[in-house]
């Protein structure tokens, strides 16, 4: 008698190697591996366009892995649970196997499905719900946090794929991914993304070997835009293309990278704090900021989309703005360069900036994305204060932003070093660059002014 198939339900976790809930699966008998594209369940959250550009391909290569294996990938489009119900009638499936997730939508899915579901941990260092202070509740800091997640680490060791997985007897239809029209076309704003980019299980994995040996100066290469210190290992994560577990151990014969470790147990504990605070991405960690007059109306939207074009005429802010539009992806440091000018430099609420990256980055983790514009805007339970406003002139020359601006912002090419980060106050901004839209300490001054109307 022919075993029943189980369902491997995928998510952010578009990987063979580490891949608990595959290996549980692979171990019951006949898998039937399933994607869903659900934008039903997110609501508002619904996948942004440049992450619906890398699920396009990370799918195409997962299809191909699970091919090599001797299965393949069904691909579903609608309610994820109404469709796994449905998956399971047909094909007499009575289990699902899936690794946890913490989005407020996939929890209120796996509620659902809780009858059948088999969630297993492959997406973290350490279950978040077991990081949590003397009371068990969720850390709200994330020193504090660190520091309890020393009593789970080091982390397990990745698991190595099945080598072999069972097909079923009869595999359900499955729809195709042209159909899904998940690449720009009218126009294709992605070529460059093309140039910066291939995703997939593979891809990640050479990426993290080829990281380790730099990730010992990740410390203070991090912060240089014009220089390779990033791991570009962030949407590979997001997708989970590789786990957090993996680039972890793949570590520990580089010397000392704990400052790159830190940044991968930070992931864990944005996801402790949706878990906590599910409307975070919509909500003021503090209250107070409930009374923050934000600036709207049109001359506010103008400048919100010179922002996004990266047309404010502050040099190092626009190179990040083009950077993102071009590749889906903005350095580490630029990114806070540019989210606290928007919000203090120009007094637009957070979460216009916060809508805007989920739509632009290739690696917007819905926990990761909403906890840092809070922290830089000030509004966040950890946050940096809302008076610690950042000065965009003064950080570019500090971290020798030069030849990250010159190849965003080829107005800028032929402007010396002395004048790169302020070619307005140097006298010799070319005509086809914008003058800057608000002068450094006027949209500082303004910003404190404003900050003071909450306590008033």
């Amino acid at each position: 008698m022919t075993a029943s198939p189980t369902i491997l339900w995928f998510r952010q976790d578009l990987r063979l190697h580490d891949q608990p809930a595959l290996v549980a699966a692979a171990g019951a008998g006949p898998v039937i591996p399933v994607y869903i594209l659900d934008d039903e369940s997110p609501g508002d959250w619904r996948m942004g366009a440049a992450q619906r550009w890398w699920l396009h391909h990370s799918l195409i290569a997962l299809a191909k892995d699970l091919d090599d294996l001797g299965s393949r990938l069904i691909l579903r489009r609608g309610h994820a649970v109404e469709i796994l119900r449905a998956l399971m009638d047909e094909s007499g499936a009575t289990e699902v196997h899936a690794i946890r997730h913490y989005e407020p939508w996939w929890r209120r899915a796996e509620q659902m499905l809780e009858d059948c579901l088999n969630l297993h941990d492959g997406n973290h260092l350490a279950r978040p719900e077991l990081v949590t202070t003397g009371s068990g509740r969720p850390f709200r800091i994330y020193s504090a946090f660190w520091k309890g997640l020393q009593e789970h680490l080091p982390p397990e060791y990745p698991l190595d794929p099945p080598k072999a997985v069972t097909a079923p007897a009869h595999w359900p239809t499955s729809e195709k991914l042209a159909d899904w029209s998940l690449l720009p076309t009218k126009p294709d704003w992605s070529t460059g993304f093309d140039e910066d980019w291939i995703p997939g299980e593979a891809t990640a994995r050479e990426r993290m070997a080829e990281f380790g040996e730099k990730a010992v100066a990740y410390d203070t290469a991090r912060n240089m835009p014009s220089e390779e210190g990033s791991s570009r290992l962030s949407p590979h994560l997001h997708f989970g293309e590789i786990s957090v577990r993996a680039v972890w151990h793949s570590l520990a014969r580089h010397g000392d990278t704990e400052t790159f470790r830190k940044e991968l147990a930070w992931r864990d504990f944005t996801d402790g704090v949706v878990m906590a605070l599910p409307d975070y991405a919509d909500h003021n960690g503090r209250d107070a900021f409930d009374k923050m007059p934000w600036r709207t109306g049109a001359e506010a939207q103008a400048d919100l989309t010179a922002w996004q074009q990266g047309r404010t005429g502050y040099p190092i802010v626009d190179a990040g703005m083009r950077q993102l539009w071009a590749t889906g992806w903005m350095h580490n440091r630029v990114r806070m360069i540019a989210a606290s000018f928007l919000i203090k430099h120009l007094l637009i609420d957070w979460r216009e900036g916060e809508r805007w990256f989920w739509d632009c980055l290739v690696d917007a983790d819905y926990g990761n994305n909403a906890v840092n514009w809070q922290w830089v805007g000030g509004t966040g339970i950890d946050s940096n204060m809302f008076g610690r406003i950042m000065a965009p002139l003064s950080q570019s020359e500090k971290f020798d932003a030069g030849d990250y601006i010159r190849q965003w912002v080829p107005e800028l090419k032929n402007v010396g070093d002395a004048a790169i980060h302020d070619p307005d106050e140097a006298g010799c901004r070319p005509k086809d660059y914008p003058a800057k839209i608000i002068g450094h300490r006027e949209g500082r001054e303004r910003a404190l002014a404003a900050a003071k109307t909450m306590r008033g």
